[in-house]
């Protein structure tokens, strides 16, 4: 299986990016964004591309892959519900839509997130919002399209977010984490966890397109 990583250097893509190196079944992993990972690994194949909204450029390089792990999302706050829409809605429409193209046979996974409102007429911006994006994926013609919606996930393996503030808030809350993981064992998972589900995804398929965080949780833990 051949994947491709967008966000491989945010949390949850490291997470992901770890787990596809490590298993047998990945034979090559492309991971596309703005800046490059620093890792180095022989199934590894980075791509840098400036242009999150346009690939018309670099097609050529985006052929042959069974798999997409769309890992990529910023934070809603002091944003307007457009500029939000544009990073978030806009810019994975602009992949996917070019991977489909490309790609029929894919299964495209995005990360979406708890909460996220699928009617797009809720009361809360960022979840109308990846709402609408988990919406109009799935319309798009992949062979299939699941929507992980994670919820709190723990760093392991020396992985950290890139956002100070979600650092801070995993440092004061680490002493408390196992106490908490064993009980609510479905709701807090892992970014090992996430990495697996993603696989076991990939490879397996899943009855319903939207992932809760316990079925992730839980798929993540039986790989």
């Amino acid at each position: 299986m051949n994947v491709i990583i967008f966000g491989a250097t945010g949390m949850v893509g490291q997470g992901a990016l770890r787990e596809c190196l490590l298993d047998p079944d990945v034979k090559q992993v492309l991971t596309i964004g703005r800046t490059p990972t620093g890792q180095h690994d022989p199934k590894l194949r980075e791509l840098v591309h400036s242009d999150l909204f346009d690939y018309s450029t670099i097609e050529a390089d985006l052929t042959g892959y069974d798999a997409c792990f769309f890992c990529l999302g910023v934070t809603s706050s002091g944003m307007s519900e457009a500029q939000y829409a544009r990073v978030t809605h806009d810019l994975t429409l602009a992949a996917a839509t070019t991977l489909a193209k490309l790609n029929p046979s894919m299964t495209f996974i995005y990360v979406s997130g708890s909460g996220t409102d699928g009617t797009e007429r809720g009361s809360t911006m960022w979840a109308r919002v990846k709402g609408r994006t988990e919406n109009d994926l799935l319309k798009l013609p992949f062979k299939a399209a699941f929507m992980f919606r994670i919820g709190f996930v723990q760093p392991l393996h020396g992985i950290v977010s890139k956002t100070k503030l979600y650092r801070v808030f995993y440092s004061v809350l680490k002493p408390i984490l196992p106490i908490m993981k064993s009980i609510f064992p479905k709701q807090i998972g892992t970014t090992e966890q996430v990495g697996r589900a993603m696989l076991l995804v990939a490879k397996q398929g899943f009855p319903r397109s939207v992932l809760e965080s316990k079925d992730i949780n839980t798929l993540g833990t039986t790989l």
